[in-house]
């Protein structure tokens, strides 16, 4: 309770012309300046973001960095997830007025509505966040929190060369979050605390430059928004090394005169795979077919040691079932060396959702986000984790400072929201987004050999679709399973009946083979260049992916109105629970396919 015989809080006051002067400068010298504390005319509010607060020194003798008195804690005055955000702010008592007041909005003539919404506007310039971690902690409880330091925090102004920094620090026994204020240098009387508001997310001055939008807002649309290929580095970069097998050993052909021994992790193989050309053991050692539900990588290991026996993996095969990678590999399939179209701003491949890298292509997000926004188009976007699944850490918004606020919580893509999706009419509901799954059975790599599972799986939304209220789950997301909510299932064959009732100049037909054809190309796409970019051919290997995708209105022809099938993940080791329920055959399709290589009176068809 000491920290206030070492800071001072002290309150800016602007004349109109102060501001304007500042603005001005800030627009003519924003490429010169060194990031402190400078701010300019944020365009889409018509505000200035001026600092209106900061922190000082006020301690003759200055403060220490190697004096171990110099630590301080730093309340947290409000902590949430965001979709709980808007509930808090509404019910919690004093919270409105407290963030009202920290964040210095203006009230007057504003309905609790309005001012609710000024908060959810402007809490990402004071949000920081922290998530727990651990072997046993579950991926939900691991999701990220977000908080909102006190008073005296948030008055702390940014710099790009910091002399204090900000951690937060959980305190197990009082089970009360903190963020811990100590110095990383020599600071003086009278000189002003500052701290790295974007710490560890970028080094280069472009990416840091858009990252500070949110406190500093800036034009960065003449920045080339077209995306590049990344290098091989960082295509194997914190991935787990893998080896590839080596070519020259004997591989046996499949006997045919014994029953296939099939070891699998996955019990639902062991519970539904009745086929007679295989038999389930419990030990891998003596196997035929390995089937893992985890991450395989020593393949020259097994192709010295073991050459007879298969796997239902291909190396290097992340490069498909890892979010950001994925999006790489499908713009191979572009045609020409663009991505964008500079007068339309459509992305290429025209069935991958627009989507950047926020560690890697962040000024090219924005200089994108920045052009759709001056011609007026749409500007949703859903940002996810690229190792996370089941909309876990996934958030839709429309606003730059949030999107930009979240690689704070871990790394994220940003794809395009669809927002003009086609629907499906419910019962007693109306009109759902929905989506669906097809199974992809890959043979082999070189030659290119894969089939489809014609059997395909859907996922719908449980509420009426309108492009609003983004933290409302069942209106914007498909993903019921491990949701305690309603899940509703169909039969692709009743789907297809009603969708082409209620879409009358619409086949299914027509459909699918568009989405076969995307199918096929993202698979060339990821044989096209040979491993750790590309899938590694290996004879022992066998694999089953799953693919989402959704229907998209395309009126580019306002005469003709078109569906465009869109990809939106490549799914390895996908849950086969409700396919089996649906086609108690489904194992025995799989594997007859996978590893007889026989397709007769199997619902599948060659890419």
């Amino acid at each position: 309770m000491d920290a206030g015989e070492t800071f001072s809080m002290i309150k800016f006051e602007y004349s109109d012309d102060e501001s304007e002067e500042v603005n001005f400068k800030n627009n003519e010298e924003e490429n010169k300046h060194d990031g402190d504390n400078l701010n300019i005319k944020d365009e889409s509010t018509d505000r200035c973001h001026l600092p209106l607060w900061k922190v000082i020194v006020i301690r003759k003798e200055g403060v220490d960095p190697l004096d171990p008195q110099h630590i301080y804690l730093i309340d947290h005055a409000w902590t949430y997830s965001i979709s709980v955000a808007y509930q808090h702010l509404a019910e919690i008592p004093g919270l409105l007025e407290r963030m009202l007041a920290l964040m210095e909005i203006d009230i007057e003539g504003k309905s609790q509505e309005e001012m609710i919404t000024s908060i959810l506007n402007n809490m990402w310039r004071y949000n920081q966040s922290y998530s727990f971690g651990g072997t046993n902690i579950e991926a939900e409880s691991a999701s990220p929190l977000w908080y909102i330091m006190d008073e005296f925090g948030s008055c702390i102004q940014h710099s790009d060369s910091p002399n204090f920094r900000t951690v937060p620090f959980y305190d197990i026994p009082s089970q009360t979050s903190f963020t811990l204020l100590f110095p990383v240098k020599q600071v003086e009387y009278e000189e002003e605390v500052t701290r790295d508001y974007i710490e560890g997310l970028a080094t280069d001055s472009l990416s840091r430059k858009a990252l500070r939008i949110p406190w500093e807002p800036c034009d960065m649309s003449d920045v080339n928004c077209n995306q590049r290929e990344q290098s091989e580095t960082f295509l194997r970069s914190g991935r787990m090394e893998e080896t590839t097998p080596d070519l020259t050993q004997d591989f046996a052909p499949v006997p045919t005169d014994r029953k296939l021994k099939v070891y699998a992790d996955y019990s639902v193989i062991r519970e539904n795979l009745h086929h007679r050309a295989f038999e389930i053991v419990q030990d891998d050692n003596d196997a035929d077919i390995l089937w893992y539900n985890f991450h395989f990588k020593e393949y020259r290991d097994l192709s010295i040691s073991s050459p007879h026996k298969m796997i239902n993996q291909f190396p290097f095969e992340h490069i498909l079932t890892v979010k950001d990678l994925l999006a790489i590999i499908c713009r191979r399939a572009a045609p020409g060396n663009n991505t964008v179209d500079s007068d339309t701003l459509r992305t290429w491949p025209k069935w991958l959702p627009t989507t950047y890298n926020l560690k890697i292509e962040v000024p090219q997000f924005v200089s994108y986000y920045q052009q759709r926004a001056s011609r007026k188009l749409d500007n949703h976007w859903i940002c996810k984790p690229w190792n996370l699944a089941r909309g876990l850490d996934t958030h839709i918004t429309s606003d730059l400072n949030y999107i930009l606020r979240l690689p704070s919580t871990g790394p994220k893509i940003a794809c395009k929201y669809i927002s003009n999706p086609v629907l499906f009419p419910r019962d007693e509901i109306g009109m759902v987004k929905f989506d669906f799954r097809y199974l992809i059975l890959l043979q082999s790599v070189h030659p290119l050999r894969a089939y489809v599972y014609k059997h395909f799986w859907l996922r719908f939304a449980n509420k009426l679709f309108s492009l609003d209220n983004f933290d409302d789950y069942e209106k914007h997301f498909t993903v019921m399973n491990y949701a305690n909510t309603t899940l509703k299932q169909m039969y692709c064959h009743d789907f297809i009946e009603q969708f082409e009732a209620y879409y009358p100049a619409f086949t299914w037909k027509d459909i699918e083979k568009d989405v076969f054809g995307i199918l096929k190309s993202v698979l060339e796409a990821a044989t096209s260049k040979p491993p750790p970019v590309g899938l590694c051919s290996s004879p022992q290997s066998r694999a089953m992916y799953a693919v989402d995708m959704m229907l998209e209105w395309d009126h580019s022809n306002p005469d003709k109105p078109h569906i465009q099938p869109m990809l939106l993940e490549v799914n390895w080791a996908p849950d086969c629970q409700r396919a089996c329920q649906y086609y108690p055959e489904f194992f025995d399709d799989i594997f007859s396919v996978l590893f007889l290589k026989s397709i007769e009176n199997r619902p599948v068809q060659l890419l």
